[in-house]
């Protein structure tokens, strides 16, 4: 039973699996539904396994790949007046964002800022993640929540 009584409190945990620098898996949870050690070992099965972007992973593929465990603050909402506003309220590699808009939801963890720098490419990206039109961040009309993680990767 020597689980350290941190792992044991319920957090927001995402498994992202790469393959040399490119996504293989990522699965999560926004909300705290688990513990911290059971989120990590379901979001690894789902990562490795059961993300509807990706194959399964197969045995020759274990040697390769990297696992990096997000473990996230609660979403706070992001209040804004306008486009501009939001693009100003934006703190690249420190927040993730969850966008929503009726039954449409994404997130992208602030890790996703490496890959999209600028806010405009990041917002379309995300709106086009949550079955949105790309320029839907401009209208005005998403419900937007940050967070922040703590990331564990292996070197």
């Amino acid at each position: 039973e020597g689980i350290p009584p941190s792992l044991k409190e319920k957090r927001g945990t995402f498994v992202t699996i790469t393959i040399d620098g490119q996504l293989r898996g990522c699965i999560g949870h926004i909300l705290p539904v688990t513990s911290i050690i059971e989120g990590v070992k379901e979001n690894a099965i789902n990562a490795a396994f059961r993300d509807p972007r990706f194959p399964p992973l197969s045995k020759d593929e274990f040697d390769r790949i990297k696992i990096e465990v997000s473990v996230l603050t609660f979403p706070v909402p992001l209040q804004y007046k306008d486009a501009q506003d939001l693009l100003n309220k934006l703190r690249p590699n420190v927040d993730g964002v969850i966008i929503k808009k009726g039954f449409h939801q994404a997130t992208f963890l602030p890790q996703v800022w490496e890959q999209l720098p600028e806010k405009k490419e990041f917002l379309t990206h995300l709106c086009l993640k949550a079955g949105l039109e790309p320029d839907a961040w401009k209208q005005g009309s998403l419900e937007v929540q940050t967070y922040q993680v703590q990331a564990f990767h292996e070197e």
